[in-house]
């Protein structure tokens, strides 16, 4: 198969780690190439990378450029990941008669009816997923079809995760919390710092603490938040980290708070290193986390909550070790790069012939 992504993004993310681990598997069976809008993205691609300006929905230069790529690669099928890049993929693979596949890793609610029922449905061969739950609310808009969306767990490359998280970082706390991700509301960044000082009030000798991997535009007031919990010694903002996962194995707990999700691929790397998980409910957590089990869930802004599943955790450590190995578990048996491209590979032949037999009929 000849297969194009296009991912758009200024910022390396959860969405670009994805785009890379499917594109990058799928290669060494198929001709696979990447558009693509910033080198912090394509820069990290083996395969084939087209750089295009992507500048708005509906960018006609793109469009224009894109529709030659299509042509002059001889593309199959175009995977777009980024809600910008959704409607140029759909509308140049019906120029180009090919089939097209959007990729959505986050719960997201359609509430432009005649734009989204263009974007999501009508220009769409295929949807995939990464959590039932975004299926769920995809189909709560009377336009979508089930049989479109394809719920596709993420999958990990664990002979890289292997590699990159040796040797294991010192530690810097004894207790040690790991948290991913862009510095925004969304991620719940302040909900983890609230429940932690709870936490800590409760033992204030604590030799614990909490390292956030990640920039944004919410840092600054992270950093005055932690100030005025009197976290300064107990929160360490590492910045955006290009190896996170030698700090990840460090620790015990990784906690993705987040308002809303698909599953985060970072919640996924951190079980899989033997971290104990604690994510709220956003998105497909609960696919992945059966509490008390492998982890926990947390209800979004229950601080006593946070602050008493962290104190559980900080003094049981036999309930740490059980719950660890039983989450690396988990994503050994669902979660594996493998599977997740199979799946991926599937249902682009899956599109592609009934395309070809469309055309033909």
């Amino acid at each position: 198969m000849n297969i194009l992504f296009m991912n758009s993004a200024r910022t390396w993310g959860g969405t670009e780690k994805w785009t890379h681990m499917a594109a990058e598997s799928l290669a060494s069976e198929h001709k696979v190439g990447l558009v693509y809008r910033k080198s912090v993205v394509g820069k990290r691609f083996t395969i084939p990378t087209f750089r295009l300006p992507c500048l708005s929905h509906i960018d006609l230069y793109t469009l224009y450029q894109l529709t030659h790529i299509i042509r002059q690669e001889k593309i199959e099928v175009i995977i777009s990941t980024k809600r910008k890049d959704y409607l140029l993929a759909g509308i140049a693979s019906r120029i180009c008669g090919i089939s097209n596949i959007l990729r959505l890793g986050i719960v997201r609610p359609l509430k432009l009816p005649l734009i989204h029922k263009w974007m999501y449905h009508s220009l769409v061969d295929a949807v995939i997923v990464n959590a039932e739950q975004i299926k769920t609310t995809l189909l709560q808009s009377p336009f979508m079809v089930a049989e479109k969306i394809h719920v596709i767990h993420n999958g990990l490359d664990t002979t890289l995760l292997d590699q990159k998280s040796q040797p294991v970082a010192p530690k810097r706390f004894c207790f040690q919390i790991s948290t991913v991700g862009i510095l925004t509301k969304r991620k719940g960044h302040d909900f983890l710092l609230r429940g932690f000082a709870r936490f800590l009030a409760q033992h204030p000798n604590a030799e614990t603490g909490i390292i956030i991997m990640g920039d944004g535009p919410l840092k600054k007031e992270l950093q005055e938040l932690a100030i005025t919990l009197n976290l300064t010694e107990h929160v360490h903002f590492a910045g955006f980290v290009e190896n996170p996962y030698s700090l990840i194995a460090a620790s015990d707990v990784i906690a993705m708070l987040s308002t809303n999700e698909g599953i985060s691929n970072a919640l996924l790397e951190g079980m899989y290193l033997k971290n104990v998980p604690l994510s709220t409910f956003a998105g497909g957590a609960t696919e992945l986390i059966n509490e008390g089990t492998n982890g926990f869930l947390i209800d979004y802004g229950n601080e006593q909550q946070l602050a008493t599943t962290l104190q559980q955790l900080y003094t049981n450590s036999k309930l740490r070790t059980t719950l660890s190995v039983a989450a690396k578990a988990t994503i050994l048996a669902q979660f594996s790069l493998p599977r997740m491209t199979q799946a991926v590979a599937k249902l682009c032949k899956k599109t592609i012939a009934h395309k070809t037999a469309t055309c033909h009929a």
